[in-house]
């Protein structure tokens, strides 16, 4: 008999963190109606504390927030230049998982953006546009249910 595999979210943020390095894998996904869609990070990899699952993040909040309301991929490379220590509390996954250098990707659904993936390194390391690109390819065109474009619009 056929085994169907079910996609696992955490098995392919391990693979993703193996495969390219990275300190810190996480996935927000967009809650119900009722939750006015927010966002919550869901499952992650390389995580030091547990504090990333009491984030809740509304649109335009927060790495998750903003990617998930411009539908669009987001890369800072040094946080700290382009934040600033006194902006970071707008960032808590930053804040709480020591984030320095990131790259946030929306994940698609009916068109519509129902996750975000972020990842991010703490140390001297930085995400570079060729390490980002490389890894939008590889996620997209499918993330289990999900895939990875950019919204065009018309």
């Amino acid at each position: 008999m056929k085994e169907i595999r079910k996609f696992s979210y955490q098995h392919k943020l391990d693979q993703l963190k193996e495969h390219f390095g990275f300190d810190f894998v996480g996935l927000a996904l967009v809650q119900p109606a009722e939750s006015n869609f927010s966002l919550k990070w869901e499952y992650s990899v390389g995580n030091i504390s547990n504090r990333y699952k009491r984030i809740t993040l509304q649109s335009g909040k927060g790495v998750a927030g903003i990617v998930f309301k411009t539908g669009k991929p987001m890369l800072v490379q040094e946080v700290e230049e382009l934040y600033g220590k006194s902006d970071l509390f707008s960032y808590p996954i930053v804040v709480a998982e020591n984030i320095k250098s990131f790259g946030a990707i929306p994940l698609f659904k009916y068109n519509r953006v129902k996750g975000v993936l972020l990842v991010g390194y703490r140390g001297g390391n930085r995400v570079t546009i060729e390490e980002f690109e490389r890894l939008k390819t590889e996620v997209g065109p499918r993330f289990g249910p999900f895939y990875n474009k950019e919204m065009v619009k018309h």
